[in-house]
């Protein structure tokens, strides 16, 4: 257990859940758990962050514009909406990526909040040294905030079963999960996790 620990919940928004733009499959079977989990850290007094994909209308990461991926997450849609049965406490960080139109932006450590602050000052002001990840998707977001953060020598802590991948190639996400865990990323279950957080 490190000094202190903060959840961040990874883009669980309508359109990558079913039905959305580039929806992950069982993307928001995940969601019950997430908001357990979210419960928990609340009750312990821990941090709880939120990202989402902000992109303009207009960006290289989409395909009309040369990019790889369909037309989601623009600023200001329903698509873009965190998922009406997520459970985002009052008061919430939330911090937004994908926002420049030339950068390809999949890291949480990519992402700022409306003033501007990024994730590594941010957990750094909160004290936090330790990040349980869970969200959306296994092999894209996630895996690379995971990796960042590896990078930045926190110790990072992956709720397997509270993520979800696009799996693009069949395979990507059990890649991702490996590559992680090569790179020193842990893995933990939802159920159970009250045993690794300090008592409030």
């Amino acid at each position: 257990m490190g000094q202190r620990a903060a959840l961040l919940v990874v883009d669980i928004q309508n359109d990558f859940c079913p039905g959305g733009a580039l929806g992950v499959p069982e993307g928001d079977a995940i969601i019950p758990r997430v908001n357990r989990t979210i419960g928990l850290f609340g009750r312990r007094g821990l941090p709880v962050i939120f990202t989402r994909d902000w992109h303009p209308r207009e960006t290289k990461h989409f395909k009309e514009f040369g990019g790889a991926w369909p037309v989601h997450c623009v600023q200001g849609t329903k698509g873009a909406r965190f998922h009406p049965d997520l459970e985002i406490p009052k008061g919430a960080m939330v911090l937004s990526k994908g926002m420049d139109q030339e950068v390809d932006s999949y890291s949480a450590f990519q992402a700022f909040t409306v003033q501007g602050r990024d994730l590594e000052s941010a957990l750094h002001e909160l004290g936090v040294d330790e990040l349980f990840i869970c969200g959306l998707a296994t092999d894209y977001c996630v895996r690379a905030t995971a990796l960042d953060g590896v990078r930045r020598g926190l110790t990072i802590r992956v709720l397997r079963d509270a993520i979800r991948g696009v799996e693009v190639k069949r395979g990507d996400s059990e890649n991702a999960i490996k590559e992680m865990r090569a790179h020193g990323a842990h893995f933990s279950e939802t159920r159970g996790l009250a045993k690794l957080l300090p008592k409030s």
